[in-house]
């Protein structure tokens, strides 16, 4: 009996392992999640639709028939019924100031999407009410005159009869603001206050000042208002950024590249994104470049920062690429700053003294780093002169270029010759949706002709340099990028202005594809995210409306019902109610974002 045993034991341990081996490899063909019944875009170069795609560890299993994929799905497995729903993957937005958004969210007012000034002018009244002592009414950008039936500013007058003896500071891109008295008499400021060089306090034919600020064209007079506004606690910095990144899940966004921004200081300003990358709850995927703030000093802040910081750094606990250093900019040095303020005359690098060996030395730092980075240039004129820094910087340091990734943020203006010299030196363009804000602005000043290039989209595409597409929300355009992608369709401005023929204008799939695959070059993600092909990360969005098919002048209105990242729910409505992990109450109390929400629909 005993020898019996000794020869059944083995073959009972055998057969228990067999069996194990046999449910571990049917548990590796079991997805977490699976996505039924869509019109699903997978986005590689075929344009493949599917119905159904398959989701484990976060990333893509497998497509095909919701046949099929029921074949992968076991009593634990998600299943997601988009119910004829286009699925898209993940937007990304290669150019927005996520981490400042998120900063500031709570506490400002947003006109992003309001079609009437009268019904802006009655927020702004309703928001004053409700601000406590202490407190300022702020409208901080996103938003158009053209945007308005009335087509026009708000008046000095009318902000101030709105808003009574409540502060209140109204934003228009980085080209002018308005102060109420209330605000200028908090200030200190009157008729005898010098604004900063390159901008003006705007008087009346009284010579008293009106409230209207005037960037001519240096915006520091508008940064320096938005930096003499009360902060919100870390407290509220943190539910703000909560809040902030659950707005761009509702607009489908999954990833977004931050472009740093002024008045917004590394690592002091970055408490909310770092507080949720630390506690694992990053909703979004958020590479970020850093940006000097200390003017003539960027060289001293770049050291310090690469002395101390290690580009591409995992810093979410607990999503990939959730929260990674990704290099320095948009700004490299203030000198080299081209302004967009399309209401002033263009600025040229040539009459300031500085520029040139200011940006040779800290470029040159960054490239023997090998630190990626991206510089701010609206101009074709600005870009012509820092290519000629950037090639004998190439030059000096032995083809260094070929080491790094570096972007021309924007691009308005960029010409033939100056495409082939980015091209050159493999660089990449990220253009964003100013143009849909501020493009009525650039027409009248530079005349439709020059218009209807700017930038020129489908050039840089055929020449083949990396493209990707983005808002530069939330200052100078709004952050939604379904306007941005209305922009890129229809060449239209939020007014309904065409600034392009089709000869500039993109197809869906074309523009889809910068907001997605394009963008993720600008962090060098292409090969894990940008399309639903197996293997990707399982970052993507079902939309209210059929993106394909619907007319082009409804692409504006398109949203989220449902978005995911890693394979996690992290946005739902409607259907998909209950889903996503409910975030707690808005803070303070008086915040608009209370009352209003973010991008107005209606």
């Amino acid at each position: 009996m005993k020898r019996y045993f000794r020869f059944l034991a083995p073959l009972l341990i055998f057969s228990v392992l067999s069996s194990c081996n046999a449910q571990q490899k049917d548990d590796s063909k079991i997805a977490d999640m699976v996505v039924t019944n869509g019109k699903i875009a997978i986005g590689d170069d075929s344009g493949t639709m599917v119905e159904a795609i398959a989701i484990k560890n976060g990333k893509i299993m497998a497509s095909g028939t919701s046949a099929d994929l029921q074949k992968m799905t076991d009593e634990k497995t998600q299943i997601i019924n988009a119910k004829g729903r286009t699925v898209i993957p993940g937007l990304n937005d290669s150019h927005l100031h996520l981490t400042r958004g998120g900063r500031f969210y709570n506490a400002e007012l947003r006109w992003d999407g309001v079609k009437s000034l009268k019904r802006a002018l009655q927020m702004l009244k309703e928001q004053a009410a409700r601000t406590p002592d202490g407190q300022w009414v702020r409208v901080i950008g996103g938003w158009s005159p053209h945007q308005f039936e009335e087509k026009r500013f708000p008046t000095p007058e009318e902000i101030n009869e709105a808003t009574g003896d409540v502060p209140t500071y109204v934003l228009f891109l980085y080209s002018r603001g308005w102060l109420n008295q209330a605000a200028l008499d908090k200030l200190g400021i009157d008729e005898n206050s010098e604004a900063p060089e390159g901008s003006t306090f705007e008087k009346g034919p009284d010579g008293k000042l009106t409230g209207v600020l005037l960037a001519e064209p240096n915006p520091s007079i508008l940064y320096a208002r938005i930096g003499a506004l009360p902060p919100m606690t870390e407290e509220q910095q943190v539910n703000s950024t909560k809040h902030f990144y659950r707005e761009l899940n509702r607009l489908g966004l999954t990833s977004g590249i931050d472009a740093g921004g002024g008045g917004h200081k590394f690592p002091k300003d970055y408490t909310g994104t770092k507080t949720l990358a630390k506690d694992g709850e990053m909703p979004i995927r958020l590479s970020y470049y850093l940006f000097p703030q200390n003017k003539g000093k960027e060289y001293e802040e770049f050291q310090e920062w690469m002395k101390n910081n290690t580009v591409f750094q995992q810093g979410a606990k607990h999503l990939d690429h959730g929260y990674e250093l990704e290099g320095g900019g948009e700004f490299l040095v203030w000198s080299a700053g081209d302004f967009e303020n399309f209401l002033a005359p263009q600025p040229m690098l040539e009459d300031r003294d500085t520029w040139r060996e200011d940006l040779k030395k800290v470029t040159t730092s960054l490239v023997k780093k090998k630190w990626p980075f991206r510089i701010h240039a609206t101009y074709g004129e600005s870009i012509a002169n820092i290519l000629d820094v950037f090639e004998e910087i190439n030059e000096e340091t032995n083809n260094g270029f070929n080491n790094i990734r570096w972007i021309i943020d924007h691009a308005e203006t960029v010409q033939d010759d100056e495409l082939q010299r980015i091209k050159a030196l493999n660089g990449g363009i990220a253009v964003q949706a100013r143009m849909a804000y501020a493009g009525e602005f650039f027409v009248e000043r530079y005349g439709a002709e020059k218009a209807s290039q700017a930038p020129p989209i489908k050039k840089i595409m055929k020449m083949g340099i990396p493209l990707g597409a983005g808002t530069d929300g939330t200052r100078v355009a709004s952050y939604n990028p379904w306007p941005a992608i209305h922009w890129l369709v229809t060449g239209k401005t939020v007014g309904g202005l065409e600034l392009y023929g089709e000869d500039n204008q993109l197809s869906r799939k074309e523009a889809l594809k910068l907001y997605t695959s394009g963008s993720a070059w600008f962090s060098q993600e292409e090969d894990v995210k940008g399309t639903l092909q197996n293997g990707m990360y399982a970052d993507f969005t079902i939309l209210t409306k059929d993106y394909f098919s619907i007319p082009e002048d409804e692409i504006s209105d398109l949203e989220a019902v449902l978005t995911v990242v890693d394979g996690k729910v992290v946005y739902g409505v409607g259907d998909y109610s209950g889903m996503a992990k409910e975030l707690p109450a808005i803070i303070p109390d008086w915040s608009p974002v209370r009352f209003y929400g973010g991008y107005q629909k209606n």
